[in-house]
């Protein structure tokens, strides 16, 4: 079975396309090809195929346009890995966010199309993103059938005390709760990490911190979701790229009546001016922010700090909520990349019994033990394997509707 997947993030777009035969195999699978876009004025639209046929360009047109473009390699040019659109058996999508009533994989129809489109608001980056990649796919592929795979359906369990906002209950009755998110990740690494300890995933108890552009963590007891940091909205939680993460929202309501904000204009604030960006008035990368630090920068300085604070309480936090800790996990762009972000993260941990081996945290690469060998815990930098976690769900979701 060929299975592409779009996995539309807030500053990428990244394709996969992977082949499964009768059986899942125990670790990743590596895809027959890769594409990707990033924006940064114009879209840089990169592509390679197994073979390591690779073809890059850098184009000022549109997002919807930059997809298309890029889907079109799959078949067409030297780094294609098929002959035509019609090899391809199953796509599917991360979606951010499906709102109250979905929260398992789902075949894409009108239905499923109509709820993205009306919680959009709630994760403004990425669900019109990810409805945009459904509407290409079907006008470049025709019907093949497509899936939506939910970001908040890991922690769709997570317990009443968790997800439910200390408001007035017709909140919660109408809807309104943490629903968490990233949760295709967390879930990967959970799962990742007690196979690369030879434990079983029911016993453990995991932290997982994804942290790229967006950041969150999920104390995991079980295998289960027993709190995260995101919650209605992406917005929740840690310190991001241009988010904010959590304020008082009292800063609101006194910025909506002294300045007279309207919704739209908080949602900017909040979304794309905030986080690293805001604070550093540099950059959202944290490479950038680590760079200019280096060279002095009191406000990239400042910026790091909140960001290694708001990381270390948020941890502490989800130890607590499960207990103890036995195995502490980075991911993603910035927890993947980031020997500093890792040393700084870990350094106020030794009371729960957290130790870095320093030579294997500044050197390593995913998949990676970089605890100390008298480490209580173990510490994992594990790669993000979102896409492949979603080629699973839709391999299932396929094989059970044949």
């Amino acid at each position: 079975m060929k299975i592409l997947v779009l996995n539309s993030g807030s500053s990428s777009q990244k394709t996969a396309l992977y082949e499964i035969q009768d059986r899942l195999p125990a670790d990743p699978a590596a895809p027959l090809w890769q594409g990707k876009i990033e924006w940064d004025g114009a879209a840089e639209v990169q592509a390679k195929n197994v073979r390591g046929v690779a073809r890059r360009e850098e184009l000022k047109v549109s997002r919807g346009e930059a997809v298309r473009l890029l889907l079109s390699w799959l078949w067409d040019g030297d780094a294609r890995a098929i002959a035509a659109a019609r090899e391809i058996d199953v796509v599917g999508h991360r979606v951010v966010l499906g709102g109250p009533k979905y929260k398992e994989p789902v075949f894409v129809d009108e239905d499923v199309k109509s709820a993205i489109a009306n919680v959009s608001a709630f994760a403004p980056l990425h669900n019109d993103a990810e409805i945009e990649g459904i509407d290409i796919v079907a006008d470049l592929m025709g019907t093949v059938p497509q899936v939506a795979v939910f970001d908040t359906g890991f922690h769709r369990n997570m317990p009443q005390a968790a997800a439910v906002y200390p408001g007035p209950y017709r909140w919660f009755e109408s809807g309104i709760h943490r629903y968490g998110f990233h949760g295709i990740n967390h879930q990967y690494c959970a799962e990742r990490a007690a196979r690369l300890m030879g434990r079983e995933l029911a016993e453990l108890r995991i932290v997982t911190c994804h942290l790229g552009n967006g950041c969150s963590l999920a104390a995991i007891h079980g295998g289960r979701s027993v709190d995260t940091t995101m919650g209605f909205t992406p917005l929740e939680g840690l310190m991001m790229g241009t988010r904010s993460g959590s304020v008082d929202p009292g800063i609101l309501t006194y910025l909506m009546r002294r300045d007279r904000l309207e919704a739209r204009r908080i949602d900017d604030m909040l979304n794309k001016e905030s986080g690293l960006l805001g604070i550093s008035g540099i950059s959202a990368d944290m490479r950038e922010i680590l760079s200019a630090l280096k060279n002095g920068n009191a406000r990239a300085n400042l910026a790091f700090d909140i960001y290694v604070h708001r990381l270390r309480s948020g941890i502490g936090a989800m130890i607590a909520a499960i207990g103890g800790i036995d195995a502490l996990v980075f991911t993603a762009g910035v927890g993947e990349n980031s020997a500093d972000v890792r040393e700084r993260a870990c350094a106020n941990l030794g009371f729960a019994g957290v130790k870095l081996d320093a030579g294997a945290n500044s050197q390593c690469k995913p998949d990676a033990d970089i605890a100390a060998s008298g480490s209580a815990v173990r510490v994992w930098v594990i790669r993000a394997q979102e896409d492949w976690q979603i080629a699973k769900e839709c391999w299932k979701l396929r094989r059970g509707g044949d």
